[in-house]
């Protein structure tokens, strides 16, 4: 149950793309020297969730998928002053209960300092990482 200033919301038209942007390319480890364009490109293509407290987005995460078989989890993050609230926690329970995203056979994300926050929502490291490629 979320506290009554607290709202997640899927309606991209409240983002605060600028502050998106900000945290990505200066603050983030993920996304540094991000552009603008790119920030706007993701959001478009994506599932997102605002974290707002008192009408302020304080928080962001974006999936992206096809709706049946699989998600990736992307560029999720709760701004500094604002941690230590349970609000990621709360986001992972908005994003895993998301009514279009039920029943997927697989989810995917890269974390090098979330594992315990993933891990209370069914995420575990891969198996057989042999098993996975990538081009960059």
């Amino acid at each position: 149950m979320q506290p009554e200033n607290i709202h997640i919301s899927n309606d991209k038209s409240l983002l605060d793309l600028e502050m998106i942007h900000d945290f990505l390319t200066n603050r983030s480890y993920w996304a540094k020297g991000r552009s603008m364009e790119t920030v706007k490109r993701s959001v478009e293509n994506s599932l997102c969730f605002g974290v707002y407290e008192n009408g302020k987005q304080v928080g962001f995460a974006r999936v992206v998928t096809d709706y049946a078989v699989f998600a990736w989890l992307l560029d999720v993050f709760i701004l500094e002053e604002y941690r230590g609230r349970g609000l990621s926690k709360q986001l992972m329970s908005a994003i895993i209960s998301h009514p279009n995203l039920q029943n997927l056979k697989r989810w995917g994300l890269g974390t090098d300092d979330a594992h315990g926050l993933y891990q209370q929502f069914g995420f575990t490291a891969l198996s057989k990482p042999n098993n996975m490629m990538e081009r960059k």
